[in-house]
């Protein structure tokens, strides 16, 4: 069995922040896959079906972020699953809005769910870093993950959001790099081929003439056999003389 959390913080105020970007993908989830209503259970909201053939939890912890680990592990030691059994959807500082990577284990790096989580199962669990990008200044970090998203925006999340959801079925197989792969196949921008040209000519250098046929063209036949006649009018013929 397969967890799958997004994390994000709950209520109207925060549905649209950067930091929500984990409940988006869950959300996203539950509606491709036709997943049961939304249930309260581990203290967070939680729906249970299957994807890929495989039996999946989704969750959406509701102990805000900085307390995810709470209801992660309450979940994973209800079940008796291991750490590798779970897949975190998170927002990421370190990638450019849009892209997204998997990656099993390390640190938190400042993310307080993860953290949270690390905490509670240790950090052997697998993260679906979802690129939300920097503001350039780490002032600036706070008010960035706590905004919402812009609706210049909306295009390249709606469609991030759409690849997950169609390909979890290779996220429930355990196959992380396939997913990650097709994603990036996805979400990459399609780089226009132009039309291929003909080269022109260098200066100072014609270009080749068509080959002429073998056979002469009318006028010219015409013309020469005009000629013929007129040398052969002009000869005299010539008289043998007596013997």
């Amino acid at each position: 069995m397969l967890i799958l959390v997004g994390l994000g913080n709950p209520g109207p105020k925060y549905a649209g922040n950067r930091h929500n970007i984990g409940f988006m993908a869950a959300d996203a989830v539950h509606a491709r896959h036709r997943f049961p209503a939304w249930r309260k259970n581990f203290q967070a909201e939680v729906s249970e079906g299957t994807i890929g053939g495989e039996r999946v939890l989704l969750m959406k912890p509701q102990t805000y972020m900085n307390e995810s680990g709470r209801s992660v592990g309450d979940a994973v030691r209800f079940l008796k699953l291991q750490p590798a059994d779970v897949v975190v959807m998170h927002d990421e500082l370190d990638l450019p809005p849009g892209k997204l990577r998997m990656k099993l284990g390390g640190g938190h790096g400042g993310h307080n769910g993860l953290r949270s989580i690390s905490s509670q199962i240790t950090d052997a669990y697998r993260r679906m870093r979802l690129g939300i990008g920097h503001p350039g200044v780490k002032e600036l970090v706070h008010a960035h993950v706590l905004g919402d998203f812009a609706k210049a925006d909306r295009d390249w999340l709606d469609q991030l959001l759409t690849a997950i959801a169609d390909n979890a079925d290779d996220l429930a197989k355990g196959q992380d790099a396939t997913f990650a792969n097709r994603i990036h196949l996805i979400t990459e921008p399609k780089k226009e081929r132009k039309p291929k040209t003909e080269a022109a000519a260098p200066a100072g250098e014609a270009t080749a003439a068509p080959a002429k046929t073998d056979e002469a063209a009318p006028q010219e036949k015409n013309s020469m056999a005009a000629v013929l006649r007129g040398l052969l009018a002009g000869q005299k013929p010539t008289r043998k003389g007596p013997r």
